[in-house]
């Protein structure tokens, strides 16, 4: 039986270009701000830090600590979403990245625990890719119109382009309100439009997957796909995935960590530029990001996804490598900083559509599309933990971002090689295999 048969799903339900329209700048909406709050607290701990007086050792164990609550708290919207929907969990996720933020803003004068507690909730903001790849991956192969089945991964990269958006807008916001309004204020001009976007979220149209899904569990509500448990994602079809998905997730988190969330941390540390200047070499390197995110998602459809992240990390570990290296002039930093944005960003435009397509079954795709989603943290708690003992060790920022950042993402280019490819599949995960 060829690959085509094997992945082939029949459609339950078709979705107009209208509903899918909405659906699209609700969910791009959802993860910008999503992001905008993820990466909030990396850009400004280095002021945090200074205000409170922390090492910079003591803020590596911070990011250490934040990073594992966000694992637990990400890996708990799997099953969540296969039981309320995808609906119900874009606006679990979107909207507990604002309370989050507003909290964040009193957590400081608090402690360092309720800090790190309330911190790890940001993994609901960052579980919300994971709700756009099985909901959207869901919604446009159920698409009325052929245009969207045919360029659906194009569509979602602009989606998933929020990702630079919010991060690029984050360092652009803070360099404007942080001297005026201090990093607490930031924190609360966050939370206001993800509560909006959380409201507007009960709008939405539900997948037709998960229509049939709801309705076969009306029918069957014994049946072991729904029973809610993640471990039906290690059974069957749907082990391949999860663990090679999984791995390639969690090995690219090392760069993710290093690169993104700490990267102005590692921008001063290195190449000894200054604060202010490391939020202008974001805003580029997160510009280029998502132009990566356009080319991706075209060369996607194209070329298959599969292929088309693996050559992008391998040039971006590449890139990422080069520039811990050079002299520290700015500009020659910025542009091989942004050329492994470019990489390093862009191919998750491919990624999180690859993981939806990925889980041929619907009853499970919420789980294992979060569950990829989700342990990917833990690459960032490997690499924070590593970093700081290398820094506690007399090592330094270039070493670790070097062995923390730049290899693992080659590596994780290797390891998605192993799934298996879903280029050419027609209606892929339209609906829920049957039962």
């Amino acid at each position: 039986m060829s690959n085509r048969e094997n992945l082939k799903i029949p459609v339950f339900g078709t979705v107009s270009s209208r509903q899918i329209w909405f659906a699209s700048v609700i969910c791009f909406a959802a993860w910008t701000f999503g992001v905008y709050d993820f990466v909030l607290f990396g850009m400004l701990l280095p002021e945090i830090g200074r205000e409170m007086a922390w090492s910079a050792t003591t803020q590596a164990e911070i990011a250490t600590w934040i990073a594992v609550g966000t694992v637990f708290v990400a890996l708990c919207v799997g099953p969540f979403l296969d039981r309320f929907g995808r609906k119900a969990g874009l606006m679990l996720t979107v909207g507990g990245a604002g309370i989050c933020s507003a909290l964040t803003a009193i957590a400081g004068a608090v402690g360092l625990l309720p800090l790190i507690l309330i911190r790890s909730a940001s993994g609901l903001g960052y579980s919300e890719q994971g709700v756009n790849g099985a909901y959207l991956s869901e919604l446009y192969n159920s698409a009325d119109n052929a245009f969207i089945v045919r360029w659906r991964g194009r569509i979602f990269s602009i989606v998933q382009g929020g990702w630079p958006v919010g991060a690029m807008l984050a360092a652009w916001l803070t360099s404007i309100l942080l001297p005026r309004i201090g990093w607490e204020g930031c924190f609360i001009v966050a939370a206001v439009p993800s509560l909006i976007i959380a409201i507007l979220a009960k709008f939405l149209r539900e997948s037709p997957a998960f229509e049939a899904l709801r309705d076969q569990r009306a029918r069957n509500p014994k049946s072991s796909h729904h029973s809610g448990s993640v471990l039906e994602i290690f059974k069957g079809e749907s082990l391949r995935p999860s663990i090679v998905l999984g791995m390639t997730h969690t090995l690219n988190w090392f760069s993710a960590q290093t690169f993104g969330i700490l990267g102005t941390t590692v921008l001063m540390n290195v190449h000894h530029i200054d604060f202010g200047n490391s939020l202008i070499v974001l805003v580029f390197s997160n510009l280029a990001g998502f132009v990566g995110y356009l080319v991706h998602g075209y060369l996607g459809d194209k070329f298959g996804r599969r292929n088309v992240i693996a050559a992008g990390w391998m040039i971006c570990s590449l890139s990422f490598g080069a520039m811990l290296f050079v002299p520290s002039d700015f500009w020659t930093v910025t542009a091989l900083y942004s050329l492994g944005q470019f990489f390093s960003i862009g191919p998750y435009a491919c990624l999180l559509f690859f993981v939806g397509e990925s889980f041929p079954n619907a009853a499970v795709r919420g789980r294992g599309s979060s569950f990829v989603v989700g342990i990917g943290p833990v690459g960032g708690i490997i690499a924070a933990a590593g970093t700081t003992w290398i820094l506690a060790n007399s090592g330094t920022w270039q070493s670790a971002a070097l062995y923390l950042g730049a290899v693992p993402c080659f590596l994780s280019a290797i390891c998605v090689l192993f799934a298996k490819s879903t280029h050419g599949v027609e209606n892929v995960n339209a609906a829920p295999a049957s039962l």
